[in-house]
């Protein structure tokens, strides 16, 4: 399991990442990583989180950039002391890999920021030495 932890503007980000064997096929070269993102308003304005943006390397240092609308189909709105919680996933040609990023989040005054997602490892248990 891999975490990580960030704040930004009093969003805060936090994700564990696991690996999982049952979506995975090593013999084909494909690896299947899970993982849980929650997001807490720690701030006292209202935000809505609109769109994602995705960073993900593999082991070769490959990455691929994946940006789009909401999470997991939502585009939550978080009032002060509120949070979202969703698990989605991600596959890799390698064991190991990793994930960084931001959501682009907006105000009840239409300001708009980045949330900063912190890097976190996707790591298959087997191949750490």
């Amino acid at each position: 399991m891999s975490s990580s932890e960030a704040t930004t503007r009093g969003v805060r980000v936090e994700v564990d990442a696991r690996y999982s064997e049952e979506h995975s096929a090593p013999q084909l070269n494909r690896w299947f990583f899970l993982y849980t993102i929650r997001i807490t308003n720690e701030g006292s304005e209202t935000v809505q989180l609109i769109s994602r943006h995705w960073i993900i390397a593999d082991a070769t240092q490959a990455q691929e950039e994946v940006r789009g609308p909401g999470v997991v189909g939502e585009q939550p709105v978080l009032g002060p002391g509120e949070h979202f919680e969703y698990t989605s996933g991600c596959p890799l040609s390698t064991p190991f890999g990793s994930m960084e990023g931001t959501y682009q989040m907006v105000t009840s005054d239409g300001d708009h920021f980045d949330a900063n997602i912190e890097r976190f490892l996707l790591m298959e248990p087997s191949s750490i030495n």
